[in-house]
C-alpha cells in the first residue's frame, strides 16, 4: 500500500481532485439542462455549450494525466485502430442499435436478383445515399460489391483483373511510400496470377501491370494520381480515406474500380465491411466469384449493422442538431481531427527533432469551405542526425509506430496513428514534447 501511495504526489492528487469535482459539476449541470426545468427532455438549440463542455472534458483529461505519465506505459500507435470515434457513437445512444431475431438472415442469399447475391439491399441503399451526400464518388453505372473489409476486396480485385492465360504473373505496383500491407497481401498466397513488383516510380518493366493508387495516401496523407500511365496498365483506386474529416472533397471520384471501407469512414473497424464500386460488369462478376469461393459471401448481420450506422451518420449530416438525428458526424469528426493536428504540429514545432509534411489547402464541396488535409496518420520524420531509425528510437520511449521501411522508404520516417483514444493521444504529445526538451 505504501508503494502504491508513493507513486502519487500532492500535485497528482490536486489535479485528480480537480478533474473529478469539475466532471461532477458538469454532469449535474448537463443532466439539468437535458431534462429541462420540469424534468422533461429539452435539447438545447444552441450547441455551443455542448462543444465547450466537450473541450473542457478534453482539457480535464490532459490535466489529470499530466502528472501520471512515468514513461512506462506503452503507447501503441502502430495500427490505425479508429477508437477515437467511440465518444461520438456513445453520445448517439441507441440510435444505431440493431436487433436481429434468431430466424433472420439465416440464408446465404440476400438478393438473388443482384449479381452480388450476398449484398444486403439496405446496405447498398445506404452506400448510394452516403456517396450522394458527401459527393466523393460516382455510383451511377457501378456494381456495388461488398466484402469483408477492403482487404478482401483488394484481393478480389487482383484476382479479377489479372489475365488468366498469361505466361507470367502480372506486376502489382504502387508509388512509395505505399500502404505497408500491399506487398505482403499480394504475395501471401504466392499466386501465379499476380506478383508484387515494388515502387511505381521506378517501375520500368514492359507489359501489363496493376497500379494501386491510394488517395489520400496511407501513410503520408497526400492526394495521389497514377504514376506510370502506360499502355496495358490497370488502375485500382483505394479511397478508404477520401472523407471530409481527412481531406477536402474536391470532386466525385469517377474511376473503373474504387475501394471504400466502413472502418475509416465511420470508425467501425470491427464490423469488417467494405465495398467496391465497379464499372465493368465482368470485373464485378469475377470479384463476386472470388468472395464466393473464399468466404461464401459476406456476413449479412454485419451488413445490417453497417447499414444502420451509415443511415444514422447520413441523417446526422442532413438534419444536424435535431433530437432524432444528433450532431453531424462529419463536422464533429472534422473539428476533432483539426484539433489533433493543431496540437501535434505545436508539439513538433517546439524543437527541431521532428518534422511533418505540409499540405496545400483546398475547397471542400461537402463542408462548403476551404480546408486543409488532416490525415488519419501522421508521417513523422526524425530530423536529428543522431537518430538513424526513428521507429526504434520512439520504441525506446515506449511509443510504438510503423517504420518507413515497411512503406518502401528509409528508416528516418514513421507512421503514427491519429485515431487512438484521447488519453493515448495526449500521452503521445507529452512524450514528443519531452523528447525535444
Amino acid at each position: 500500500m505504501a508503494n502504491f501511495l508513493s507513486i502519487f504526489t500532492m500535485r497528482n492528487l490536486f489535479f485528480l481532485s480537480l478533474a473529478l469535482n469539475l466532471s461532477l459539476i458538469m454532469r449535474v449541470f448537463y443532466e439539468g439542462e437535458k431534462r429541462g426545468p420540469h424534468g422533461f427532455s429539452a435539447r438545447k438549440a444552441d450547441s455551443g455549450l455542448e462543444k465547450a463542455a466537450h473541450a473542457t472534458q478534453r482539457t480535464l483529461v490532459s490535466l489529470s494525466s499530466s502528472g501520471q505519465d512515468d514513461g512506462e506505459k506503452l503507447i501503441n500507435l502502430d495500427h490505425g485502430d479508429p477508437t477515437m470515434y467511440e465518444s461520438y457513437w456513445k453520445q448517439m445512444g441507441e440510435k444505431t442499435t440493431v436487433v436481429i431475431p434468431g430466424w433472420q438472415s439465416m440464408s446465404y442469399f440476400s438478393d438473388v436478383k443482384n449479381p452480388c447475391w450476398f449484398l444486403e439491399p439496405e446496405f447498398a441503399k445506404q452506400v448510394v445515399r452516403l456517396h450522394n451526400l458527401v459527393g466523393n464518388a460516382v455510383t451511377e453505372g457501378r456494381q456495388i460489391v461488398v466484402g469483408t473489409g477492403s482487404s478482401q476486396l483488394f484481393l478480389a480485385a487482383l484476382y479479377a483483373l489479372a489475365p488468366k492465360d498469361a505466361s507470367e504473373p502480372i506486376s502489382v505496383i504502387s508509388a512509395a511510400p505505399f500502404y505497408s500491407s500491399y506487398p505482403s497481401m499480394t504475395d501471401y498466397l504466392k499466386s501465379g496470377l499476380y506478383k508484387w513488383a515494388g515502387d511505381a516510380r521506378s517501375f520500368d518493366k514492359e507489359g501489363p501491370y496493376i497500379e494501386l493508387v491510394t488517395s489520400p495516401n496511407n501513410p503520408d496523407g497526400f492526394v495521389r494520381h497514377s504514376m506510370v500511365n502506360r499502355t496495358g496498365g490497370i488502375l485500382v483506386h483505394d479511397l478508404a480515406y477520401y472523407w471530409p474529416q481527412y481531406t477536402p472533397i474536391s470532386s466525385a471520384a469517377d474511376h473503373d474500380l474504387t475501394l471504400f471501407t466502413v472502418s475509416k469512414s465511420t470508425g467501425h473497424a470491427g464490423t469488417r465491411i467494405g465495398w467496391a464500386l465497379v464499372k465493368d460488369p465482368e470485373v464485378a462478376k469475377k470479384m463476386i466469384k472470388f468472395i464466393e469461393l473464399s468466404t461464401i459471401g459476406v456476413s449479412r448481420d454485419s451488413q445490417l449493422r453497417a447499414a444502420r450506422i451509415l443511415e444514422v451518420m447520413i441523417n446526422s449530416s442532413q438534419n444536424p442538431g435535431r433530437p432524432e438525428s444528433g450532431e453531424s458526424f462529419f463536422k464533429i469528426s472534422y473539428h476533432l481531427m483539426a484539433e489533433r493536428w493543431q496540437l501535434l504540429r505545436e508539439a513538433v514545432n517546439r524543437g527541431r527533432f521532428f518534422s511533418l509534411p505540409d499540405f496545400q489547402q483546398g475547397f471542400c464541396q461537402f463542408l462548403n469551405q476551404v480546408s486543409q488535409p488532416q490525415p488519419a496518420f501522421a508521417w513523422l520524420k526524425c530530423e536529428d542526425e543522431s537518430v538513424e531509425d526513428c521507429e526504434s528510437f520512439l520504441r525506446g520511449h515506449k511509443i510504438l509506430t510503423r517504420g518507413g521501411r515497411s512503406f518502401g522508404v528509409g528508416p528516418k520516417y514513421v507512421r503514427v496513428s491519429m485515431l487512438d483514444r484521447d488519453h493515448n493521444f495526449n500521452l503521445f504529445l507529452k512524450r514528443l514534447a519531452s523528447i525535444q526538451t
